[in-house]
């Protein structure tokens, strides 16, 4: 009498060494999908919360220096949006004790010193993305590998079956279709975490460049009266 229990764990357990080799890499796979996931959620909430708690700082009066020393004391973790304004206004402050320096001199180093420090806070926000695509991408064509292996396997059995019939074939085309299933399993949230957080950081990347140029204008305008 022919086995046809198609029970999950009978096929896994059932599976040929490549189809199980395949669903072990996809279930690391998607382990590790999930774990940026959920590392990238609460990494870019809290960079959206310190970007609003500092442009309401920034934008509500306080004074610069106030605001540069707060930065600079240590006492809390600045965010992404905090660490371009005290690396532009170090080098601001740095360039304008020099005398006899040009405006556009002092300008170009404020804005070096932002533009290098907003690629490191890209980079950083940016960080497990290319993973998450990666998985997103690769998952289903390696659990279709499984598939197409195990299906192989079925019609290669049924050569040693006299008559054959659906009985015999059912449990290894199950057992193979399990394969694809995990693949869309560790795909599916890959894709739909890596584009809702490619737009959240896109959206946080357009701010920190908005700010840079209204914060440059903001220090070209106090170093006229300076440099006159």
């Amino acid at each position: 009498m022919i086995n046809t229990d198609l029970s999950l764990i009978t096929l896994l357990l059932n599976a040929s060494p490549l189809v199980k080799l395949v669903m072990f890499i996809l279930l690391v796979g998607s382990m590790l999908s999930w774990w940026y996931i959920f590392l990238k959620l609460f990494a870019i909430k809290r960079a959206q919360t310190m970007t609003d708690s500092f442009e309401r700082s920034f934008w509500g009066g306080s004074d610069l220096n106030t605001l540069f020393q707060q930065a600079t004391r240590g006492r809390h973790d600045p965010g992404s949006m905090e660490k371009i304004f005290e690396a532009g206004f170090r080098e601001f402050l740095k360039h304008r004790r020099q005398q006899g320096i040009d405006v556009s001199a002092v300008m170009d180093g404020t804005r070096r010193a932002m533009r290098a420090t907003y690629q490191r806070e890209m980079d950083h926000l940016e960080s497990h993305l290319s993973f998450l695509a990666s998985v997103g991408s690769v998952s289903p064509y390696v659990g279709l590998l499984g598939t197409v292996w195990g299906i192989m396997n079925s019609f290669r059995g049924l050569a040693n079956v006299g008559q054959a019939t659906l009985a015999h074939v059912a449990p290894g085309i199950a057992e193979a279709l399990i394969a694809t299933a995990i693949g869309l399993f560790a795909a599916i949230p890959a894709v739909v975490a890596y584009n809702r957080y490619s737009s959240e950081i896109d959206r946080l990347s357009i701010r920190f460049e908005s700010f840079m140029e209204e914060f440059s204008n903001i220090l070209q305008r106090q170093l006229h009266p300076v440099v006159a």
